[in-house]
Order: C-alpha cells, then sequence, then structure tokens
C-alpha cells in the first residue's frame, strides 16, 4: 500500500472487510468499562477505516507515550545492528569503563545488551526510581552500581532503566541522540513530523519513556512493523530484527487471560491472539495484528489497561473479515458516533449568586501546604465572565487558563516541570459555594479536578487526578486583596 507523503491513506471500515457496528461495539464497550480513550485509530490493509478523538483532544496534538516509547529504542538498536555498530552478545559494562563500579560482579559482567532488550538484565526491581535518584545525574554509573542478583537472560523483570542503558549505548557508539539517530532513519521516512523525547541530566534521551508524537504517528510506526520493515517499497527496518523484536524471547508469566504473561520480546509484549504491540502506561497502545493485517493506534488516560485489551479482542477481532462487506444503518451510525466523541465536562450546577464576590479575589495557599503533591498549589485567582472565566494560579510561576462555563476551552498553555503543557479547561459550580474546576492536560493522559469551596475570605481546595495519584490533596488559603 502506498502512502501519501504525511497522512495515511483512508478507506471505509466496510472496503477493507471490516464490519461497522464490532468497532461502534468496541466504542460502546470502552465507554461502559468506563475506560478514558483519548484517540483511536484503526488500520487494515494499510488504510485508516476508522479514527476517533474525544474533545478536546484533537489528530495535530502530540501525546505522551510513557513505556511505548521502549518500542522504538528497540527499532533504534535494531537499526545499529544491522549498521554494525553494536551486536547483541556486546556486554552493557564494555561501553562505560569509566562509570563502572570497583566490584564488577560476575552477573553484571555478563549483561549483554540482547538482555537489556528482552528485560531480562538480573535485577529484582525496575532501576528506574535508583538512577532518578542519582544526585550527580549520572543514570549510567546509578544503574551499573545496583546489584544483579540473576544470571542475566534467565529472569524477566520489566526495567525501564534497562531501556535507558540501551540509549545511552546508542549515544556512546554513533555520537547521536537517540531521537537525533531516528530522525533520517525512521522518523523523516515516516513523516512524523516535530517528535521530542525528554533527557536525562547529561543529556542522554530517556529511551524508556519520554516519546511524544500523534496517534497517526503510533499508527504508521505499527503499520511498518506490520510490513516487515518497509515504507513505500524501502527497506526501513531489517526483516529479521522486526521477526525477531516481536517474537517470545522471555516467558514473564504463564499465559492465560493475562496480556502480560504471553511473553515478551525486545521491548514489544507478546498478546494472545499471535498478536504483538508496544504499549505504555495508562493506555497508550500500538496493536499490530498479522493475521488480520489490521493495526490499532490508542491513547488514553486509564488504570486499566488490560479492559482495553479484553474489548478490542472482544469486539473489534470478530469485526475483520476476509471479503468487503456491505454498508448498512450501522456505516452511518459510525461516522456519526465518532464525529461526537468527547470527554465529559461536570455539568452540576451553571452559576452561583457568589461569583460576583469572589471573582477577581487572590487566595494565597499556606505556606506549609504550598508544595504539597500532585499539584503544588501557591496561590489562586478566579475572574468570571458570562460564558468563561479566567483562572490565574502559581505553580511554578504564574500562568492563566481559561475555562468554559460547563464546556471545554482550549485556548491555554502553563508551565509544569518546566514544560509547557496545553491546558483544556471547564467550570461549573457543585453548590452555592462550591465551585468545581477541570484542568484536562491534552497532551498527556491527565486531568487535574479542583474542588474550591469558599467561606468568607477563606478557601479550601481538593485536588485529584484521573490516573498516577491515588490521594485526594487539599490545602487551604485566604483572600489576600
Amino acid at each position: 500500500m502506498q502512502m501519501t507523503k504525511r497522512s495515511l491513506p483512508r478507506a471505509t471500515p466496510e472496503q477493507v472487510g471490516i464490519v461497522a457496528k464490532q468497532v461502534i461495539a468496541f466504542l460502546d464497550d470502552v465507554r461502559k468499562h468506563e475506560s478514558e480513550l483519548h484517540s483511536f485509530m484503526l488500520l487494515r490493509h494499510g488504510q485508516v477505516a476508522a479514527e476517533g478523538w474525544w474533545a478536546p483532544y484533537t489528530p495535530e496534538l502530540p501525546h505522551m507515550l510513557f513505556s511505548l516509547s521502549k518500542s522504538f529504542t528497540s527499532t533504534a538498536i535494531g537499526m545499529a545492528v544491522h549498521e554494525g555498530i553494536i551486536t547483541l552478545d556486546d556486554t552493557v559494562v564494555s561501553f562505560f569503563p569509566d562509570d563502572l563500579p570497583g566490584d564488577v560482579s560476575e552477573h553484571l559482567a555478563a549483561m549483554q545488551i540482547r538482555h537489556l532488550l528482552m528485560m531480562g538484565t538480573g535485577h529484582d526491581q525496575d532501576t528506574m526510581d535508583a538512577l532518578i535518584a542519582a544526585e550527580d545525574g549520572n543514570w549510567v554509573r546509578a544503574f551499573l552500581e545496583l546489584p544483579v542478583p540473576h544470571e542475566p537472560g534467565t529472569h524477566f523483570l520489566y526495567n525501564t532503566g534497562a531501556t535507558y542503558m540501551l540509549s545511552a549505548i546508542l549515544q556512546k557508539v554513533s555520537g547521536r541522540t537517540l531521537i537525533d539517530y531516528l530522525t533520517p532513519r525512521l522518523f523523516e521516512p515516516l513523516c512524523i513530523e516535530n517528535p521530542t523525547w525528554d533527557i536525562c541530566p547529561r543529556g542522554i534521551n530517556t529511551g524508556g519513556f519520554g516519546l511524544n508524537v500523534t496517534t497517526e504517528d503510533i499508527a504508521k510506526f505499527g503499520q511498518l512493523y506490520l510490513q516487515k520493515g518497509l515504507w513505500n517499497g524501502v527497506r526501513i527496518i531489517d526483516e529479521e530484527w522486526v521477526n525477531e523484536a516481536t517474537s517470545k524471547q522471555i516467558s514473564n508469566g504463564d499465559g492465560g487471560d493475562s496480556d502480560w504473561a504471553q511473553g515478551y520480546g525486545y521491548q514489544f509484549w507478546r498478546c494472545r491472539h499471535e498478536i504483538y504491540r508496544g504499549d505504555g502506561a495508562f493506555g497508550q497502545f500500538c496493536i499490530v495484528m498479522p493475521e488480520q493485517d489490521a493495526v490499532i493506534a490508542i491513547t488514553a488516560g486509564t488504570g486499566d489497561m488490560q479492559v482495553i485489551l479484553n474489548s478490542v479482542w472482544d469486539h473489534l477481532l470478530p469485526g475483520f473479515l476476509p471479503d468487503p462487506v456491505v454498508t448498512d444503518e450501522s456505516s452511518v451510525a459510525l461516522s456519526e458516533y465518532l464525529a461526537k466523541l468527547q470527554l465529559e465536562v461536570p455539568q452540576l450546577r451553571s452559576e452561583s449568586m457568589l461569583e460576583a464576590q469572589v471573582s477577581g479575589k487572590r487566595y494565597e495557599i499556606e505556606q506549609d501546604q504550598m508544595e504539597q503533591a500532585p499539584f503544588p498549589l501557591k496561590d489562586f485567582c478566579i475572574e468570571f465572565d458570562t460564558d468563561s472565566a479566567r483562572l490565574t494560579l502559581k505553580l511554578e510561576c504564574e500562568d492563566s487558563i481559561i475555562l468554559g462555563r460547563e464546556h471545554w476551552l482550549s485556548e491555554s498553555t502553563i508551565t509544569i516541570e518546566g514544560k509547557d503543557t496545553r491546558i483544556a479547561g471547564s467550570f461549573t459550580w457543585k453548590s452555592e459555594a462550591e465551585l468545581v474546576l477541570t484542568l484536562q492536560a491534552i497532551e498527556t493522559p491527565f486531568r487535574v479536578t479542583l474542588e474550591v469551596h469558599f467561606i468568607d475570605d477563606a478557601v479550601t481546595i481538593h485536588s485529584r487526578y484521573n490516573v498516577g495519584w491515588d490521594k485526594v490533596n487539599t490545602v487551604h488559603g485566604r483572600a489576600v486583596d
């Protein structure tokens, strides 16, 4: 299938043998299970047959991939192997003689690149926390200093630090960061524009997380693997690498109904039904279905990723037929369904008599509470208009967010952890004195809900996230203007 310069070709579900009512059943099922999808793209025979974004998410926005980044890192390693600058048998310690501990254990000495790829390093816990905690910012040294209790290759442990080490090795041998290495080899041929990737304190791409691309970029990546590394007739990835990386390299459980126990390849998960995938926390998926000649790309903000996979197997999988199917009323229903997708905003009470009293007042959060995670609010001010409001708050610096009155407005960018973060916002009143603010970071899975209770010149703010943190954070403040 010939791709256009920037986009994948489109087709109707019926043209590529997909039953539209099965796609509707999938969408209904994820909604029933309250699985918060942000985007969905279904490809068959190289063509996009169904796609949708839950407003305020939109097609052009990148999305945090979390551990789906790992599959891209694996791809870079495969390319480096094909170019002959590394081999899978190379030992990890051989690349970093200046960062080795005084006593190199037998297991550390035996650890190879292939063990990093298959998550079989021999560690008994994920190394990432120790890397981030390294006071000198030397994540490589922190990794090499950790004990390796198991013989490499014998013990599966999901280990994001191992993927970071792949990035560090690639940078060491190529002289380029992971993203710079992949740009001419992967991103440019696939017309993946403006990818970004987090770096460690020493300028090495994080590898195991931190890549940000669009949903269609995820779909292109999956289609490339489905085509065994060919793109528009040009070899991008060695076919042998595609086969090896997506095959079971190490056991990670006893199978059964869990798609996290079907075996692990080189930064790819094996699934039931002879399917494989890359995935990331909170529901970022690139699902490759060779027998169906299909790819599914999903971004989401959910705490139960297995539920989404179950919905794919239960509803989408039976919808693939060998030949085109007849268009019926479900085809129109699917188009209408996809066009109306949105994340619902709270709609409790559109107005309060209190608005005039609190509008424009600045509330300062009590000093001993302002740094409490996960939402380190320092001060707060909201000004109401007819159909919107302007929320001015100080986290790392002072930022403003435009909120819609019981609808989304996506006009704001604020700074979080040093990064510009696009926000969609809405507000409603829970009662005469309780305001509910919804802030959706629309390039991430995250949403924070602020419940603001006004009492005279005091304010109490409860904050909670949709995913990632369980606890509700409560702070108190007083009007200072």
